[in-house]
């Protein structure tokens, strides 16, 4: 048999097999906008921090609340592109 006269089957996840998908991307879309929520208030606090801290001469405190805005500015990035990266994967694996 040629390869030729192979037909080109897609192979991916069936996510209509699972009972509960519509629950599950429900619930992980839910955990995405809680994600950057949480993300955001960690930011303005950190970044209200950082200022007032710095404002009265407290260095300690303003170099830990910077490390927080940046923290949490990574964490927003990574929550934010959580879905992004999953579905290139899951279009990678289709095409493999």
């Amino acid at each position: 048999m040629s390869p030729r006269n192979l037909v080109r089957a897609d192979v991916g996840p069936d996510f209509g097999a699972v009972g509960g998908a519509g629950d599950l991307r429900a619930i992980v879309g839910a955990l995405l906008t809680y994600g950057l929520i949480i993300a955001v208030l960690i930011l303005v606090t950190s970044a209200t921090t950082w200022a007032i801290a710095s404002n009265s001469g407290s260095w300690h405190t303003a170099q830990k609340a910077k490390v927080g805005c940046f923290v949490s500015i990574g964490g927003a990035t990574l929550t934010g592109a959580a879905l992004a990266w999953a579905n290139w994967l899951l279009d990678i694996g289709a095409h493999l």
